[in-house]
């Protein structure tokens, strides 16, 4: 009775190891998971409002329903090429109900300096972006948009980051968030897309 117990406790013991060791390869790849249970009251990222890269209103209820995946952008970054297969996803699973949706910001060593005009004609000419993109935002401290302050109230990190990606459900409820150096084709956040698409 004694030796099985004991072979109960050391089971225990590597299952607690080996969990902890998949939590920290997770969040060294840049991977946190949110809250199974988001707090009802937080409300729904399709509630906000925010402005196109345009500057015109946009209220993104408008993606209600859709799952989608947020990413902070910046022209003039060593990850800007993921412009090209962030738009490889998004064309690929638009018609399952899928949008990538773009957010330039200049937080980071200033790597998105331009305007909206030299945004659009850069993301137009060069990577041929037919997702959305929305107006310039702060994506960090204490002055970043009410957009990122949703994104990362559950607990999830700011980014660190351009191309820092936040997978949100159709329920307006954010996922996970994957770190900027996360492909668009990394296979993890593939598997997350898909299973959030499954949830209806």
């Amino acid at each position: 009775m004694k030796a099985l117990l004991l072979v109960m406790l050391a089971l225990a013991a590597a299952v607690g190891l080996a969990t902890a060791l998949l939590l920290r390869s997770a969040t060294a790849a840049g991977v946190q998971q949110a809250e199974a249970t988001p707090d009802a009251a937080a409300g729904s990222f399709y509630d906000l409002n925010t402005r196109t890269l345009a500057g015109e209103p946009a209220a993104l209820d408008l993606y209600k329903g859709k799952v989608t995946l947020v990413v902070n952008t910046a022209s003039k970054c060593g990850l800007t090429p993921q412009y090209e297969g962030l738009e490889k996803l998004h064309r690929e699973l638009s018609g399952a109900g899928f949008v990538v949706l773009g957010f330039p910001s200049n937080d980071f060593m200033g790597q998105e300096p331009g305007t909206p005009e030299e945004i659009r004609a850069f993301c137009d000419t060069k990577y041929q972006v037919t997702f959305p993109l929305f107006e310039k935002v702060a994506v960090k401290g204490d002055g970043k948009c009410d957009l990122y302050r949703f994104l990362t109230a559950g607990g999830l990190e700011e980014p660190t980051w351009n191309f820092t990606k936040y997978l949100v459900g159709r329920d307006g409820h954010v996922i996970a968030r994957f770190g900027p150096r996360t492909a668009p084709d990394d296979p993890e956040l593939r598997t997350a897309i898909d299973t959030a698409l499954a949830h209806r």
